[in-house]
């Protein structure tokens, strides 16, 4: 391998060499940063990271390899990877196979040897951008990469949701209330801390009607996490504004949080380059409590929209002041931005799950 065999062409024209790794492939798509020290197998088969190339800020990736374990789905959802290094010789006692054996094995395209901080400073300084990641490419085909990353499709005109959402309806089964999930790109993770709740679980596929949902009888719904523009999943907005005339109390969760906000009358907006890390602070307005969060998002809810469509903020993000909790003010209906179910992240955030069984 030489020393320069991939490249990341942004659409502003940065060019950026370095190793490819994985998979040869020419991969398009939004370049975000995630900051975690930890836990990139979780983000790799996130579904939320639908049609990104994702940058890891931490410049070591791979030392503890791959396990069984730790996948949030059942497929690989990035369309590409940044690295500064990518372990070669890892060590850990569950691990089953190396980074750069998983990346070829599941079709990813890498690149390592980038100054992964310097491109993060440019996207927060720029916002995040599309671009293009080649490996192997050839010197004389960077002015067309150029122009090709130019023309990439924006994130918010597509609906991706439909992309990863199950096909069929998943049921969990334990002893207790019934729990509705519309599955919007849920991590699995959500669905063990319901289940570890004593609550039957059934996910359901996101073009499901209220209709097909009612029938099952819930106590309860929950919108699931999921990647894109929340604004291009108008068809699970129409069934959450059916639900919510049936009075059942719903709990959104990332993606889930900014559709139960649009489908109270709110507004939402895409942020300058995100929240994707394992710690960003959140405070509690009612407690006055600060969480450190695992947080994976691209848009936010407008507060004063919010405000004006009978929903109370009850938590912000103590770094832009973002919108990081709602509450219905008259119906049984609550939403966070981050991730309780954290994987990765800190264990603190249980008892927004123990909140909402309490409200079934």
């Amino acid at each position: 391998m030489s020393d320069s065999d991939a490249v990341l062409v942004l659409a502003d024209g940065t060019v950026i060499k370095g190793k490819g790794l994985g998979c040869h492939g020419n991969k398009e798509g939004e370049v975000v940063f995630n900051t975690s020290m930890t836990g990139y197998q979780e983000a790799l088969s996130d579904p939320s990271y639908k049609y990104q190339i994702l940058t890891f800020t931490y410049p070591l990736l791979g030392n503890y390899g791959i396990n069984e374990t730790d996948f949030e789905s059942d497929n690989v959802h990035v369309r590409g990877v940044v690295v500064k290094e990518a372990c070669q010789k890892p060590l850990h006692p569950f691990m089953k196979k190396t980074l750069n054996k998983f990346f070829e094995e599941h079709s990813i395209t890498g690149i390592e040897g980038v100054d992964t901080r310097a491109l993060t400073r440019k996207l927060r300084n720029f916002g995040v951008m599309n671009g293009i990641l080649k490996f192997p490419y050839d010197e004389n085909e960077i002015e067309e990469l150029k122009e090709k990353a130019k023309k990439i499709a924006d994130i918010s005109t597509q609906d991706l949701v439909s992309m990863v959402t199950i096909k069929e309806p998943k049921i969990y089964k334990v002893d207790g209330a019934k729990k509705m999930m519309i599955d919007c790109g849920e991590k699995e993770s959500i669905a063990k801390n319901i289940i570890e709740r004593k609550i039957n679980l059934t996910g359901v596929p996101a073009n499901f009607s209220a209709a097909q949902i009612l029938e099952y009888g819930p106590d309860g719904i929950i919108i699931s996490n999921g990647p894109g523009d929340p604004k291009r999943t108008d068809y699970v907005i129409k069934t959450v504004q059916e639900l919510m005339k049936e009075k059942i109390p719903i709990f959104g969760i990332c993606l889930g949080h900014q559709i139960l906000a649009l489908s109270s009358g709110a507004n939402t907006y895409k942020l300058k380059f995100g929240h994707r890390g394992s710690n960003q602070p959140v405070k509690d307005l009612i407690t006055g409590k600060c969480y450190v969060t695992s947080q994976n998002h691209g848009f936010a809810v407008n507060a004063e929209s919010a405000n004006n469509a009978n929903l109370e903020v009850t938590q912000i993000n103590l770094n832009d002041g973002s919108v990081e909790g709602l509450r219905s003010k008259d119906l049984k209906m609550f939403s966070v931005q981050y991730h309780p179910e954290v994987h990765p992240g800190p264990y603190r955030l249980g008892h927004i799950f123990d909140e909402f069984k309490a409200m079934l």
